[in-house]
Formats: C-alpha cells, structure tokens, sequence
C-alpha cells in the first residue's frame, strides 16, 4: 500500500517542487538579492501565517471526515470556518508585515493576503481530493498548479516589472486559477447528507494544532525573521535559496509517502487498533529512510554543484556551507512530523503536540538569537539543525505514552549504509571528472550515486524492488502483469 501511494502521489508533488526549483533558477536572475529576499519572507510570513490559523482546520476535517464520500454538509461546515480562519490571517498578516517589513509593508501585506487567499482555496481543495482518493484528479490539479507557478511569474517579471511584488501577485494568481478549478470538482462528487462533525469538534481537535504551529515557528520559520531584523533582506535571501535546494527532494519522497499513508494510518488505528497503527508507522519509517537518505548523501556530496549550477555567483559560497545543516534538519523534521506526530492525530490527542514542540522551539529560538548575530546565515542553519533535533526528541519522548511504532532498527542501519555508499560512488566519480563542465559533472556523479542506490535496494530487498517495479511499469502503462500491492 505505501510503495502504491507514493507513486501515486509523488508526481503530482515532483512537478510543484521542480516548478518551485525552475522559479528560484529565473528568480534569483531577474531579481537582486534583496527583492530576492523580499519574496522568500512573502513565502515564509505566508506559510507562518497559514500554519497557525488555517491549517489546523485542514487537518482536523481530514481527521473527522473520513475518507471516501464526503458529504455536503461536512463540506459547508468546514468551508464556512475555513473563511473565517482566513479573513483572521489576513489581518494578523498585516500587523505582521509592518513589523518585518516596514520600509515596504503596504506592498509586501498586499504580496502576502494574495498568497493566503490563493493557497487557502487551493490547499482546501487538494484536502478534499485526498479525502475523496482521487488521486488522479489531484494529480491533474497540482500539475497545472506547477504550469502556472513558474509560467506566470516569469512572464510577469518580465513584461511588467522586476519585483518581489510582480513576482508574488503572478504565483498567487496561478495558484488561485488551479485551486478554484480543483474545489469546483472536489464539490461536484459531495454527497447529500449533514455533516459527520461541528463545529465544536473541529475547534476541540484544531486548537491545539494552532499552539503547536506558532511554538513551530521557533525551529521552522523564525531564523528568517530573526536574519531581516539583524542583517537585511539579502542575508534572507542566501539562507531562503539554501533552504529551498536542500530541502525540495527530500520533501518531497517525506510528503509523497505521508499522502496516502496518513489517511490510511489512521483508518487502520480506527479499525484494527493502536498496534496495527504502530506497525503500519514502522513501515512508513523503513520507507522514509530507505529512499530520504540515500538523497540526503547526494544532496551533500553534490552540493557545490547544484549551487554552481543554480544559483548566480553571489551566492555560491555562503550556500554550500548551509547544505549539510538544512538536509540534517530537513530530514529530522520529516521523521517528527509524518512519524511521530501522527500519533498525536491519530488518538485525536493533539494537545500533547504543545508538549512535545515546546523544547524545539525553546532551543531554536534561542540558537538563532544567540547564534545568527555572529555567524549569519551558518548560524540560522545551526539554529535550524538544533531545534529539530530537540523536536524530533520531544515528540517522540511524549507521543511514546500513547503509541510506540515498531521501529525498524535493520532497515534504518541497511539505509544508512546504502547512502553513505551511494554518496561514496558520487563523490568518487565527481573527483574523476575534475573541471569538466558542471552540468556534466553534477549529471554523471548523481547518476553514479543512483546506480549504486538502486543496485543495493535489488540486491537488500528483491522482492520488494519487483514489487516497486511492478506498480511503476503499471503507472507507465508498461507490462500486462498486475502489481502485487499488498503490504508496505
């Protein structure tokens, strides 16, 4: 079931990151640092902003209204607090975008409402899709989402005018087009019936989310912040394009597997109980490490590649520098968030996540105070390294009183042993290549780096490397056998 679902749903993300790549590519071009800068706080104020007072909404409906038909009345209810959420986003986006941004906040308040609006119909639609498991309706969605995400902003930059606010007004535009379409065919398949949940259940299981989100700002967002107030935004900018390379591949094997196998982790905790949950997170584990690893170590070993390939030449020294730290924290993250914090949802103890993100966020903040005054950007990215790892530490300390998964030790040292030869292989071969051209360099090292990945995955796991190939030839339309896609 997890080697299906994240085959279904790793296209659909692979096109919205790759877009998101192409973007910083022609952005970083097009724009000077600064207005560079400018952007990525759009993103992050947005994204801050969504967390604590929309997101938690998405969740719980996920989590009260089943999967499968969704009925109408479940929709209304929700559709009707998810406005309300996002008229009180926009307004706390204001204040915050005065107090970030106050050379320029009329602007940049304006950037960040569209960004609100626009991600809030678009995410709500993709979380009734999911719901719904049209899974190819929601693939369609995210692709025409990723068309218009690097189509509209680059025409905009260069038709109009090279700013961040050009460049924001064009992406929310994109995805306001693509969301509109995805609610009105989500809305087409409801079904007549009131809703399975009210208001008060949704507030009862959300509210804690909201706490959780704003401590996560602590580990997640704020060494941003904390940058723009003691450097400027072009210090924001070195560190956003450092994030945003090191992050996008691994995100997005983490959140290909967690689309299809939270729903399903929490019907079986439902159904079957807490140990067939506990299992079913071990395989979700295995499979996380398996597959993020092994791209963790290419990230690494590829580092000053991609950047020399990416990037302008300002900022390939400062970026090499942040990879390690952001795909150590990247992963950690990734392992707190679709592992153990599925825990919390899945007893509908979300509470507990107050508890659990408290010391991240203790430790974050202050390693980003303490560190980013004297180091920069390598100090936002130690600050970054240090409250994930408490994170991950404190959600699993707390969340092992509800519900321990079966971790699987053997698969996790396998996967760590297949990356660190993979990363071997890349390097070596890298070495060989010595001053040839960069993309040639960088194509034929990871190429290297994924043979070796794939020919140990065969020769660890047989059965299940058939089975992969099988849903992948299925997917292709390659091949009369039908997969086998029982287990994990």
């Amino acid at each position: 079931m997890l080697l299906r679902s994240t085959l279904i749903y790793a296209p659909a993300i692979f096109l919205t990151r790759i877009s998101a790549l192409l973007l910083l590519v022609i952005a970083t071009r097009l724009l000077d640092q600064n207005e560079y800068g400018l952007l990525a706080l759009v993103a992050t104020i947005g994204e801050m902003t969504d967390m604590a007072v929309t997101n938690w909404l998405r969740i719980a409906f996920i989590r009260l209204g089943g999967k499968g038909a969704i009925s109408e009345g479940s929709l209304r209810l929700a559709a009707r607090a998810l406005s309300l959420t996002t008229v009180l986003a926009l307004l706390i986006s204001i204040a915050v975008s005065f107090s970030i941004v106050p050379e320029r906040w009329q602007e940049f308040s304006l950037a960040v409402g569209a960004y609100l609006i626009a991600g809030s119909i678009g995410r709500f639609a993709l979380c009734v899709l999911q719901m719904q498991q049209r899974h190819a309706v929601y693939s369609m969605l995210e692709f025409l989402r990723a068309a218009l995400g690097i189509a509209l902003p680059v025409l905009a930059l260069m038709l109009i005018d090279n700013s961040f606010f050009v460049a924001t007004l064009a992406s929310s535009a994109g995805a306001l087009i693509a969301g509109s379409i995805g609610l009105r065919l989500a809305l087409a398949k409801a079904v007549p019936g009131a809703p399975r949940f009210a208001y008060r259940d949704l507030v009862v299981l959300g509210l804690p989310l909201v706490v959780m989100a704003l401590l996560a700002f602590g580990i997640n967002s704020l060494e941003r912040l904390i940058l723009k107030f003691f450097y400027d935004a072009s210090a924001v900018a070195v560190y956003a394009a450092a994030y945003a390379l090191a992050r996008q591949p691994i995100d997005v094997i983490a959140n290909a597997i967690n689309m299809g196998a939270f729903p399903e982790m929490v019907s079986r905790f439902d159904e079957h109980g807490p140990d067939a949950a506990g299992k079913f997170l071990g395989q979700q584990m295995a499979l996380m490490a398996r597959l993020s690893l092994p791209a963790a170590a290419l990230l690494i070993v590829l580092s000053a590649d991609i950047t020399e390939l990416v990037l302008p030449a300002s900022y390939h020294n400062e970026v090499t520098m942040l990879f390690p730290l952001i795909v150590l924290s990247v992963l950690l993250a990734n392992f707190q968030s679709f592992v153990y914090d599925n825990i919390f949802h899945a007893h509908k103890r979300n509470w507990l996540l107050i508890w659990s993100s408290v010391p991240g966020s203790i430790v974050g903040v202050a390693l980003g105070l303490l560190l980013i005054p004297r180091y920069e950007g390598l100090g936002a990215a130690y600050a970054l390294a240090g409250g994930s790892l408490v994170g991950l530490i404190g959600s699993i300390a707390v969340s092992s009183r509800l519900m321990r998964p079966q971790v699987p030790y053997r698969a996790v040292l396998i996967s760590a042993v297949v990356a660190m030869l993979c990363g071997a292989a890349a390097a070596a071969v890298g070495a060989v290549l010595g001053d040839i051209w960069v993309v040639v360099r960088l194509g034929v090292s990871a190429l290297a780096g994924a043979a070796v990945f794939l020919g140990l995955t065969a020769l660890v796991h047989p059965q299940e490397t058939r089975r992969f190939m099988d849903i992948a030839a299925a997917r292709l339309g390659v091949g009369g056998r039908r997969p086998r896609v029982s287990g994990g």
